[in-house]
């Protein structure tokens, strides 16, 4: 077990151990690739804590129910200017607008009179078009109320600092609701729900910030192949780069890839199994139990997220054991709920790792 008082010590020892002093040269740095990269990410970025008068009755309704969702972010453009390199968006198909413009939670709390913030106050979510959120109804707080806004905080920031590291958004394709009617019931993500989410990519993203699987295939028979024979991307010639990941390994992301062999044309990697053709980035999001395959597909150059925390388990109880099985695994983006300090649970709580290579060295 790791105190508090010593992780930046084991960080440290840790990351030195795994790759080497931070104070790499710069010629050394051009060599490097993005699967050398260490980074931070955050998990549900866009998320605002749910309203605290919710939360009771939810808990009273179903005990232990919030437990897992009691946690939230700043902006997004704050958590880049924290050295946050990995964000994740989940994302809602709205193609007429106003699904998601009255939460079920919102509007009952304001019939029982209840003093709440202004749930979408310009009317972004009667517009058509992508809408981000956590669970509709309830825990629909959040930091940029469309896609398109999402995108273009991040592309804004990545305009004003070129130098950054790439920037990996991985995205949910969210369908579930928070129950049956009165609650509002999400719409399947079909092939035209997933052309229309490329479309808004690529309307926000210019192509020379995009990282496409395209690009990172390049001559080779499958994306698959690119990565295993040549790897990803030099680092040096993907920063201030965008990439996107479609978190899914099920039936959405056979729907993505139908039509499109090796993510021909798409703007989104997959999660896609090893041995496949699009197989090239990973989520596996238990350091712990899965340590020694983050270790293989990491040594084999794929891409690999986890994550150092989760549900706020390990917030509740100060644990740094799965951020010590995260350092170890080598895996390139570990993902936390605390990359700043707990101040619900009294623990302090908080995941801290400075990114590698320096982007003051590129």
């Amino acid at each position: 077990m790791i105190h508090k008082k010593n992780v930046t010590a084991y960080l440290f020892i840790a990351l030195t151990a795994l790759i080497g002093c931070n104070s790499t040269s710069s010629s050394e740095q051009k060599g490097l690739r993005m699967t050398d990269m260490r980074v931070l990410g955050t998990h549900n970025s866009y998320k605002k804590p749910i309203d605290d008068v919710l939360k009771e009755i939810m808990e009273e309704r179903a005990p232990g129910s919030v437990k897992g969702l009691e946690y939230g972010f700043p902006s997004l453009s704050e958590q880049l200017d924290a050295g946050i390199r990995k964000l994740e968006l989940d994302v809602v198909y709205d193609p007429e607008g106003g699904m998601y413009s009255q939460p079920y939670g919102y509007v009952e709390l304001k019939k029982m009179g209840v003093d709440i913030e202004v749930f979408d106050p310009e009317g972004q979510m009667n517009a058509p078009g992508f809408k981000v959120l956590h669970v509709p109804d309830v825990d629909y707080r959040t930091q940029c109320y469309t896609f398109v806004a999402c995108l273009e905080e991040v592309q804004q920031w990545s305009q004003e600092h070129p130098n950054h590291l790439p920037i990996t958004i991985m995205m949910n394709a969210k369908d579930g609701g928070a129950g049956p009617e009165p609650f509002v019931q999400p719409l399947e993500f079909d092939k035209q729900a997933f052309q229309d989410w490329d479309k808004e990519i690529r309307a926000v993203i210019p192509e020379s910030q995009l990282l496409t699987p395209d690009e990172v295939r390049g001559d080779f028979e499958t994306l698959e192949q690119a990565i295993l024979e040549r790897g990803w991307p030099l680092l040096e010639q993907v920063k201030g780069r965008i990439l996107f990941l479609l978190d899914h390994s099920d039936r959405k992301m056979q729907t993505y890839i139908e039509g499109h062999p090796s993510l021909e044309g798409r703007a989104m990697f997959v999660n896609a199994p090893q041995g496949t053709p699009e197989a090239s980035f990973m989520v596996i999001n238990d350091p712990i139990r899965d340590l020694e395959r983050i270790k293989e597909m990491v040594s084999l150059g794929y891409m690999v997220r986890t994550r150092s925390d989760a549900n706020t388990t390990e917030a509740r109880e100060n644990d740094f054991s799965r951020f010590e099985a995260a350092i170890e695994s080598g895996a390139q983006i570990i993902s936390t709920d605390y990359y700043e300090p707990d101040t619900l649970f009294g623990t302090g709580f908080h995941i801290q790792m400075d990114m590698y290579p320096s982007e003051n060295e590129q």
